[in-house]
């Protein structure tokens, strides 16, 4: 019987990288999970991979920076599977490279929308639910640079260092009535996100890399595997944490 057998539990970002990884992960450990996603395509391979498994899943087309979609969202799922016990926050994008002097206002209202405003709309909702049901578990996707900095990203700096102060901020409350708020901040992982930097600026990996003290990125199902045991009994005691899990990174 796996770690979370018979719950169901929620995936933002699911379509690809470290949001299908832990999809899968999920579903391996016995949940029925639902896929949010705008990338409906990529949403219903992630589906497509879980049922081949022999799991089950659905994707539902979600926006999450809008608060109409986010609760039309878990209203389907309360509707379908009665209830909902995990989150995992995890929809965000990198948005442009550029320092604060040349990013233009239409990219900081993007990245701060996705990564920080959608992360507060998800957990406006799941709370609201899991408040009826006595309980749940929440992980939102910080990163790295929620804790240290880039000079070329200060719209996803200040939106990663956003989501780690609203955890905490929303752990306060919910102590006590059995809804655990957490946050995972991975270090650079092979994902599409990563791709697209390294493909802007490849002079930049091997630095990167370096920056790891295990000497290589990290891979989506490391970062899955964390999110599970946040989201399992076996970190009953665990809430307002963010969980840094980037072979080394903010270490040095």
């Amino acid at each position: 019987m796996g770690q979370l057998e018979g719950k169901i539990a929620l995936v933002t970002g699911g379509a690809s990288g470290i949001g299908r990884a832990t999809a899968l992960t999920f579903a391996r450990e016995g949940t029925k999970v639902v896929i949010a996603e705008l990338d409906v395509e990529g949403g219903t391979e992630t589906v497509r991979m879980i049922k081949t498994k022999g799991g089950e899943a659905c994707c539902i087309r979600t926006d999450v920076t809008q608060a109409a979609s986010v609760e039309a969202l878990m209203t389907e799922v309360v509707t379908t599977y009665g209830r909902l016990d995990c989150a995992f926050n995890n929809a965000g994008i990198e948005g442009v490279v550029a320092p604060v002097a040349d990013l233009t206002e239409e990219v900081w209202d993007r990245v701060l929308n996705i990564n920080l405003k959608g992360v507060w709309l998800c957990m406006k909702y799941e709370v609201r639910q899991m408040l009826t049901q006595g309980g749940g578990a929440i992980v939102n996707t910080s990163s790295v640079m929620g804790l240290v900095s880039s000079p070329g990203a200060p719209a996803y700096v200040a939106s990663k260092h956003g989501v780690v102060g609203l955890t905490k901020s929303a752990a306060l409350p919910y102590a006590q009535v059995g809804i655990r708020v957490k946050a995972v901040c991975p270090g650079y992982i092979h994902s599409p996100m990563t791709e697209r930097i390294f493909t802007l600026q490849p002079e930049r990996q091997d630095l990167v890399i370096a920056r790891h003290l295990l000497g290589r990125m990290g891979y989506p199902d490391e970062i899955a595997e964390a999110v599970i045991w946040l989201c399992s009994e076996a970190a009953s005691f665990v809430t307002g944490h963010t969980l840094t899990v980037d072979g080394g990174y903010v270490a040095q």
